[in-house]
């Protein structure tokens, strides 16, 4: 195999419709990552999915020169837009990272490598990610969804302080990501993965749009005897919803769920899969009509997909 003739490749998507436009998001993380690019050879590919002509090619031109951009004429899902990058990298390292994240640690590209370098069992990383205000902490992946890690999350039992402890939940809370550990899965918003890798598994699975589609790459990497880590050592802030909007991300997560178990799951967990999401969406429309109506509508959708 050729050697790699740079570090890390960076694949930034430029996605917008005429509700979600996302040059500003990515002008702020481009420039804020031109820092922290110091110190390590790279490569960032853009891959233009924009639906109109607004200038993106001549902003980023404006921070960095070691530029791949790609301009797609058609609108594509998110997991093909990666894909199309990942086609044109060559590092090392391939970190698919969000358009709408801040750099605020310089040196956050380098040791990252660098610590990924001195941990070769390690396949995937990811820094802790902050809400806009850069102090709070966002949850950031967590473990596979089992039928029981699902039921306790559409349940609100792996809320419960004394079930929480007995597993290692879907989506766990807070306090869980304070801490460096393994996990099974990590969100795409910072997801650095070792390029021999997707060279034998292929990048992401086409059959997602958006949601589940970075559980079903870590359930893959994973499967090859691989380690993915979440180190908080490092941080970076994540603004969230420029891409995509929130509106119907639960639905997406959900229908999302059931494609993941169709693929990796043996057939007879699917019923039950959906048995509990729908018996755990009406127990929330129940639970939030209460103090949260404007979620009653979401999961009352949910159940009808």
């Amino acid at each position: 195999m050729q050697k790699n003739k740079i570090d890390l490749s960076i694949i930034i998507i430029s996605l917008s419709t005429v509700k979600y436009h996302t040059k500003a998001g990515l002008e702020t993380t481009l420039k804020s990552m031109v820092p922290a690019l110091k110190n390590v050879s790279h490569e960032v590919i853009i891959v233009d999915n924009t639906t109109i002509s607004d200038g993106t090619l001549e902003m980023v031109k404006k921070y960095t020169s070691n530029c791949i951009y790609l301009k797609r004429s058609s609108v594509y899902s998110f997991c093909d837009n990666n894909n199309f990058g990942l086609k044109r990298a060559s590092g090392k390292y391939i970190l698919f990272l969000n358009n709408d994240v801040e750099f605020t640690d310089k040196n956050i590209l380098e040791e990252m490598v660098d610590w990924m370098d001195k941990n070769p069992k390690i396949g995937v990383s990811t820094p802790a990610l902050l809400n806009s205000d850069k102090k709070t902490l966002q949850r950031s992946g967590g473990y596979f969804p089992t039928l029981f890690r699902v039921i306790a999350w559409m349940t609100f039992l792996d809320d419960v302080p004394a079930i929480n402890k007995l597993f290692n939940s879907y989506h766990p809370n807070l306090g869980y990501f304070n801490d460096k550990h393994k996990q099974d899965w990590i969100t795409g918003a910072f997801y650095l993965v070792r390029k021999e890798i997707l060279d034998k598994i292929g990048g992401f699975d086409e059959d997602y749009n958006a949601y589940v589609e970075e559980t079903d790459l870590s359930f893959r990497i994973k499967k090859e005897g691989w380690e993915i880590w979440y180190l908080p050592k490092w941080k970076i802030v994540h603004f969230g919803g420029l891409s995509y909007g929130n509106e119907n991300s639960l639905i997406s997560e959900l229908k999302n769920l059931n494609l993941f178990y169709k693929k990796h799951y043996p057939a007879w967990q699917l019923p039950i899969l959906n048995v509990a999401i729908k018996l755990g969406c009406i127990l929330r429309i129940i639970v939030f009509s209460f103090f949260k109506p404007s979620l009653v509508k979401i999961y009352a959708k949910a159940i009808s997909n």
